[in-house]
């Protein structure tokens, strides 16, 4: 079940969320039970193929040697083992590295139809640079994997991204890294795939250690440059005289981003001759040169150009430039902006439009906008000098409180049962957005992930410590439901230290629960517990009843996924205890929920169809369809403990049918595996391997190991009942490999003993299948709950039978 606000379905009996490695690295198909289970590769068209590349810019020119020089790591060495292509296109700032990169991406991507990935890893940008972590859930989301599969460390989530991208060709485009620390996690591990980065930086560590070929980009030649102002400028003005052409281009240091910021200009102002907009620019040089201390020809004359757009701006414009060099994230659309400027969304658009046209601002996506990092600092520079403290102060107020209210909207429609909170009135000129339901606002979400981190660290930033606690606590019904646990623990830590600025101990007990469960999602227990309890204690402070009530169901489920299930069921009491007398009977029918789990894992099966009776009626009041499922998956494992397996089948096949009907993958998979057990008990084998088959095959796309294992370990029992234990062994030792490399010791009791009955059923002598015992018996080390006390009484036995 879950707790306060907790959407997403339990862990399996002792189950564990991870990555893929190559140990599990095939899928299972079922064929009949004549033909039997086989091996085989991912299927890779079940898998989404990615296609990210963005729009190739206009007016592209020449550079025909650096793609030549391209396309020659593309066809590699014949004489050279096959390794993972890497090309490093280096230079300059403002030099077309990206222009390049892109148009060499969209030329060869034929090359690659398993896809294209591309992240902007903004190295060099004021902000926070993207880092190896959330790269990696941002490509595995993208890769198919859903995202409370995605793991929480970042070794975890590197293996899964190399065995998905194992076997399939995919290019990867790295654009602005700084370091080679930014860009090794996020290498695939065989070949077949090309990664492609861009940087400033020369990245020697890539040329050396990882093999990438390096391409060091130098400004355009001059006839280049001015090829490339005539293409710009195609259609606006006549072609110009050849001589000032030239003279432009070199007043723009030949860099491909200055001349388009200079051609557009031309390109915008076509009655008016080129020989004064030279010599506007020359001026503008002048002053800069006069204001600078800076050796840098190349750096001089890239700001001239841009102080030189800048200056050309109407009044309104260029207000909202430099407004959105306050913008604490990289990325940001037009009802944001409307927010900064306080203004109305029509009006920002046109001041947007205008941004856009003077090649000031990047338009790339519907409604999404961004710098080149260079125009963010000027950005940035302007509006810390043209602006007075107290107006950027309170642009930047308003821009927060809008996030702050829309995400209160987004987590109604998300996560509506989490309690409210009070937020204070907006400006008038704020108008924080509505959405139509659940699917929009989790787009929109999805769109300003990393802007709502930037907006939290923004807020304590700036001292509006109650905006930095509050936008954190709202995010955690979004949180719960999409699990980015290094979004959810960054949020909520800078949230916990707002709070207590403010002495604010209210807020501080909901920063406390957000971060245990965090803790406890991402299998960080011990440190869950300790933040659970730390939450007990604030909220007894505040004699805060049902905050009491939660955080004792919080340490009840975290004791339940560390298998110590007195501690969980009594925890559950003391919560439901408080509930009831609070009457609310919907929270009472979660722990109720919780409470049978617990039951079920001790053996107390009436207790536990107790419990599940009492509880569904009242889930399926609230429409709570998730909960509803996994309740009636827990009383089928009770039905099937009772030795009523038709009963059982009729509450599974129930909760199948409510994952269906929401195309929920992560339910399906993992109530399958219920299904397969159901469907043995009633004598079924060939139903319950295309059962286990699915749910596999499920729990591979979604990228969780334990599940996946599970399955395999209920295939190869399937086949023992059938008298095949030499292909059931193949089974039981991928699961027992797999329950190892995840620390699960539970579930490698379960598979050590599966693959011990199979190896003495197969003939395999009487040594293996006793080490396998003995390791099944020190692995329950620890456990004293009657289940494992029964396991250990039994292999205890097998051996002593030896």
């Amino acid at each position: 079940m879950r707790s306060a606000g907790e959407h997403e379905e339990p862990e399996p009996e002792g189950g564990t969320r991870s990555h893929l490695s190559g140990s599990a690295s095939d899928v299972v198909q079922a064929r009949d039970v004549h033909g039997g289970v086989h091996f085989h590769g991912p299927e890779h068209s079940a898998t989404p193929v990615p296609r990210q590349l963005p729009a190739l810019v206009r007016a592209f020119v020449n550079r025909a040697a650096e793609l030549d020089r391209l396309d020659q790591v593309l066809a590699g060495d014949p004489e050279e083992p096959l390794t993972v292509g890497m090309s490093l296109v280096t230079g300059t700032a403002g030099v077309g590295k990206t222009s390049l990169a892109l148009h060499w991406a969209h030329r060869i991507r034929g090359h690659f139809p398993d896809g294209q990935l591309y992240l902007n890893l903004r190295g060099y940008d004021p902000g926070t640079p993207v880092g190896p972590a959330q790269a990696l859930d941002y490509f595995l989301r993208a890769l198919g994997v859903a995202p409370g599969a995605i793991p929480a460390d970042l070794d975890a989530r590197a293996a899964l991204y190399r065995s998905l991208l194992a076997e399939r060709r995919v290019l990867v485009l790295l654009d602005n890294a700084a370091t080679a620390g930014q860009v090794r996690p996020l290498l695939p591990g065989t070949a077949g795939c090309l990664v492609l980065v861009t940087s400033r930086s020369r990245l020697a560590g890539l040329v050396f250690r990882d093999g990438a070929h390096r391409l060091s980009l130098d400004v355009l030649t001059e006839s280049e440059a001015v090829g490339l102002l005539r293409a710009v400028t195609l259609g606006y003005r006549s072609g110009g005289d050849a001589d000032q052409l030239l003279a432009l281009a070199r007043l723009c240091a030949r860099l491909p981003l200055a001349l388009r910021i200079a051609a557009e200009r031309a390109a915008r102002r076509p009655e008016m001759p080129l020989s004064e907009l030279i010599d506007d620019l020359r001026d503008e040089s002048g002053l800069w040169d006069a204001l600078s201390a800076d050796d840098d020809e190349e750096a001089d004359a890239v700001r001239t150009v841009f102080a030189w757009s800048y200056r050309a701006l109407s009044v309104e414009s260029a207000r909202m430039f430099r407004l959105l060099g306050l913008h604490p994230g990289a990325e940001f659309g037009a009802p944001a902006a409307a927010a900064l400027a306080g203004t109305s969304a029509g009006q920002v658009r046109r001041l947007l439009d205008t941004l856009v046209g003077a090649h000031l601002l990047e338009h790339t996506a519907p409604d999404r906008y961004q710098f080149h990092d260079l125009l963010r600092v000027y950005a940035t520079e302007q509006a810390n000098r043209e602006e007075a403290e107290p107006g950027r102060r309170q642009a930047l107020r308003r821009l927060l409180t809008w996030y702050l209210h829309t995400v209160s909207a987004a987590q109604a429609l998300i996560s509506p049962l989490e309690r409210a909170i009070s937020l204070e009135p907006t400006e008038p000129e704020v108008t924080p957005l509505d959405f139509a339901g659940v699917d929009e606002a989790t787009g929109w979400y999805e769109a300003e992930r990393a802007n709502l981190v930037a907006a939290t660290r923004a807020a304590a930033d700036a001292g509006l410590d109650r905006i930095a606690w509050q936008l954190p606590v709202l995010l955690r019904g979004i949180f719960m439901r999409h699990n980015p646990f290094d979004d959810w623990l960054d949020t909520a830590r800078v949230g916990l230290a707002a709070a207590r600025g403010l002495h604010d101990q209210a807020a501080e007990a909901e920063l406390l629960e957000s971060l245990a469960m965090a803790c406890s999602q991402s299998q960080r227990l011990e440190q869950g517990l300790e933040y659970y309890r730390s939450a007990l204690t604030a909220r007894r402070a505040l004699d805060d009843r049902f905050g009491e009530a939660m955080a004792l169901n919080g340490i009840g489920l975290l004791h339940l996924r560390r298998r110590a299930l007195a501690e969980a069921v009594t925890n559950f009491e003391r919560s439901r205890g408080i509930l009831t007398g609070l009457d609310l009977p919907y929270w009472d029918a979660v722990v109720l929920g919780n409470l049978a789990q617990a039951d079920l894992e001790l053996e107390n099966l009436a207790e536990a169809a107790a419990c599940l009776d009492r509880a569904l009626p009242v889930l399926s009041d609230q429409d709570d369809r998730g909960i509803e499922g996994n309740a009636l998956h827990l009383l089928s494992m009770v039905q099937r403990g009772l030795g009523k397996p038709e009963s059982a089948l009729q509450h599974i096949q129930r909760a199948l049918g409510i994952a269906r009907e929401h195309n929920n993958r992560l339910w399906e998979g993992y109530w399958l595996l219920e299904l397969g057990r159901v469907q043995r008990e009633l004598g079924q084998p060939a139903e319950a391997l295309v059962s286990y088959q699915r749910a596999a095959m499920l729990q591979r796309r979604l990228g969780d190991r334990g599940r996946e294992a599970q399955a395999l370990d209920g295939t190869g029992e399937t086949y023992q009942e059938l008298g095949r234990p030499d292909e059931a062994m193949g089974f039981h030792r991928l699961a027992r490999t797999t329950h190892g490399e995840l620390g699960d010791r539970w579930q490698l009791v379960i598979s050590l003993g599966n693959l011990a009955n199979a190896a003495r059923r197969a003939g395999e002598g009487e040594t293996e299948s006793t080490r396998l015992w003995r390791e099944a018996v020190e692995n329950l080390a620890g456990f004293d709950d009657p289940k494992a006390t029964r396991l250990r009484r039994h292999l205890r036995e097998r051996l002593e039978a030896r």
